[in-house]
């Protein structure tokens, strides 16, 4: 089947949304071989993604997927973007995660390692010594009691594995960079997606729409973060109680401080760590720190406690001002891997 699929996206011919579901049941099945797969994700770039392509991969994605059925009765969240911003920025969704987890919000958080960056949300994880192979039922006990877990997307996407190998041949963004982060495995209907390109900006809440998801947010900041940025203009959409709407988050107008992109920027693994716990401890500098916390605003507004981002960047930096995410940190470290580590950090 995908040879005679390879033709039609060799004459630029989009896929029906059952066709392209059909052919990834055999490419996530190692049914499909490395070059067929390769020519299959490099003809599809080229040609653009449709709406129905991409809902066709990702309910496939998420049918071969592990599960985590949460326990949680409140509104479950995820935050991440999809990389490839290049731009050596510290973990910010990780560190929001946290945030948002120690201001009342409930954070299924889904990650890899850094593809493009310095260090991804899993590397951060695993420095503090967290399982990344844990079950799904564990990681649901751990998000019950501590309002936030964190799920390894090798670990939760097996069938992933058949792709790999014609990912790294090709080198450069497929569809599957972009679906990563709307394949949690805990089934999140609430998420902020950071995009690579404005031109996912309404797209993405589209799709998610179709998915059932109520609350969902993208954002590209003007200087090119896949993320919230304070250094720059925000360009937003939103999906709320069915109706998508855009917007434009100035961080000056919602109470911030203007900063340069250098101010957040780092260079090793180590300088990841130090800025993710110094945020969390209020000692890291107010780049960063408000750069977390306007990050933390969208989680919160789409975790339905924040209304709007001056009322969600206000409860940020008091969840940090006051120790409660770093809190939350040590508890969770000291619950899930070795908390020495945690305080040798923060000892220095």
């Amino acid at each position: 089947m995908i040879a005679d699929l390879i033709l039609k996206l060799q004459k630029k011919t989009d896929l029906t949304y059952n066709e392209m579901n059909s052919v990834m049941t055999d490419v996530l099945s190692g049914k499909t071989n490395d070059v067929q797969n390769a020519d299959f994700l490099s003809l599809l770039a080229q040609k653009g993604e449709v709406d129905d392509e991409l809902l066709g991969m990702l309910d496939k994605m998420q049918e071969f997927a592990l599960k985590v059925k949460s326990k949680s009765r409140g509104t479950v969240i995820d935050m991440c973007g999809t990389g490839g911003d290049a731009l050596q920025t510290f973990n910010v969704s990780t560190t929001a995660s946290f945030v948002v987890a120690a201001s009342g919000g409930i954070v299924a958080k889904h990650g890899n390692r850094s593809s493009s960056g310095v260090s991804g949300s899993a590397d951060i994880f695993e420095y503090f010594g967290y399982d990344l192979s844990k079950e799904p039922v564990q990681i649901a006990d751990i998000l019950e009691e501590h309002n936030i877990c964190f799920m390894f997307a090798q670990k939760f996407h097996p069938a992933m594995r058949y792709v790999s190998p014609a990912r790294k041949q090709l080198g450069k963004r497929t569809a599957f960079n972009l679906l990563g982060p709307l394949s949690n495995p805990a089934g999140v209907k609430n998420q902020l997606v950071g995009v690579f390109s404005a031109e996912y900006l309404d797209r993405l809440p589209e799709i998610l729409k179709r998915r059932g998801s109520e609350n969902v947010m993208t954002v590209r900041s003007d200087d090119g973060m896949d993320e919230f940025s304070t250094s720059a203009i925000n360009r937003v959409c939103i999906l709320k109680k069915g109706d998508v709407s855009t917007n434009a988050i100035d961080p000056e107008a919602v109470g911030l401080h203007k900063s340069k992109l250098m101010d957040i920027q780092i260079k090793t693994k180590e300088d990841a760590i130090r800025s993710f716990v110094g945020v969390l401890n209020n000692t890291a500098n107010q780049a960063m720190i408000e750069t977390t916390a306007l990050n933390a605003a969208g989680g919160l507004i789409v975790a339905n406690i924040a209304n709007d981002f001056e009322e969600g960047v206000e409860i940020a930096l008091n969840t940090i001002k006051d120790g409660k995410a770093m809190s939350l940190l040590e508890k969770f470290v000291k619950n899930t891997g070795d908390v020495s580590k945690l305080r040798e950090i923060v000892n220095g």
